[in-house]
């Protein structure tokens, strides 16, 4: 299995994004997240990330999945997210800025995320965002770094079981595409 989840909250032509305090993406815009936690599943570590960041509940309408984030860097596979999208309700108010222990949560327009001056978000975001947001099916987002920079962004339809994979080599299988060489480990 991955080791990440991120996920991104939209409510009408807006998305909650947090800016970060902490490694990695310090100082940008980003999705809220995190780690899994030993036994826990992909949606599950979601929820749980998305209710302590956010303090918004998702358990009774759920969170979508939307495919995985994969990165190298220098040409080394080390990490991948599993993604998630969720809808808030267009009547329900959730006020920002707010401050909380991962840094400020602001809503901002996916517009100003792809802004070709807007150098505060996160690296990934403007290739992956509108799939993300609007693509019905899931992706692996591919992004290869290279001196502190991503230096290219491919992105594959995967199947949306994808995200019920346990076993990590099956994982590395589904995901594999000349991505990950033999060897490497999920």
């Amino acid at each position: 299995m991955l080791k990440y989840t991120i996920g991104f909250i939209r409510q009408t032509d807006r998305v909650l994004l947090l800016n970060r305090e902490k490694p990695s993406w310090m100082g940008c815009w980003n999705g809220v997240g995190g780690k899994l936690e030993p036994g826990e599943t992909p949606r599950n570590s979601m929820l749980r990330e998305m209710r302590e960041e956010t303090g918004l509940s998702f358990a009774g309408i759920g969170v979508e999945f939307k495919g995985v984030v994969t990165w190298t860097v220098e040409g080394k596979f080390v990490g991948g997210m599993y993604v998630f999208k969720a809808e808030l309700s267009p009547d329900a108010r959730y006020e920002t800025p707010k401050k909380t222990d991962e840094g400020i949560l602001d809503w901002k327009t996916v517009p100003w995320t792809l802004h070709p001056e807007n150098r505060g978000v996160a690296q990934t975001i403007p290739q992956s965002i509108e799939a993300i947001l609007d693509d019905p099916r899931c992706y692996e987002h591919r992004c290869y770094f290279e001196n502190n920079r991503m230096a290219r962004y491919e992105r594959r339809e995967i199947p949306p079981d994808v995200e019920r994979i346990e076993d990590g080599h099956a994982l590395q299988e589904a995901l594999a595409g000349g991505f990950l060489r033999k060897g490497s480990s999920i």
